[in-house]
């Protein structure tokens, strides 16, 4: 998270086809999954790198450009005890990093949906402007930032 506030800011955007640049970066392989709930949104994930397995909880609350976000570091006795509970509302997809000024673009291929590629910017603050690099640009098919469609909950199957 970009800010230590439980706020998360970010913009995401839609991408036509995956960025030249993600050939060369380095990337996380992530499955996520979402618990049952209808008033907490609650997901674990595991995420794996070349610096090896990492496992989280985050709750989230909110839409939009700006979010409240709680995030943990959490054992893997606890994802895989809890991962079952996800089974239906899950996402896997591998996220490429890239470093871009002051920010790094995250640019998520979804592993479990033929051709859906998705780019966001994490903020320091709501007003402050993004204007995505020419090598982002270039695949951009639209903003998404406020479609609720393109959650990874809404994305979870």
């Amino acid at each position: 998270m970009a800010n230590n506030s439980n706020r998360e800011i970010e913009r995401k955007y839609l991408l036509r086809e995956p960025p030249e640049r993600v050939r060369d970066a380095p990337s996380l392989e992530i499955d996520q999954g979402y618990l049952p709930g209808e008033r907490i949104n609650e997901r674990v994930r595991r995420s794996r790198s070349a610096d090896g397995v990492r496992y989280y909880r985050t709750i989230k609350a909110g839409a939009g450009v700006e979010r409240s976000e709680i995030e943990e570091e959490t054992s893997e006795l606890f994802f895989t005890t809890v991962w079952p509970l996800t089974r239906g509302c899950r996402v896997r997809k591998r996220r490429y990093l890239i470093a871009e000024g002051a920010v790094t673009w995250e640019i998520d291929e979804f592993l479990d949906r033929d051709g859906l590629w998705l780019a966001e910017v994490e903020l320091e603050n709501v007003a402050d402007v993004v204007v995505p690099p020419e090598w982002l640009r270039r695949t951009i098919e639209r903003e998404v930032t406020d479609d609720p469609r393109y959650t990874n909950h809404a994305l979870a199957r």
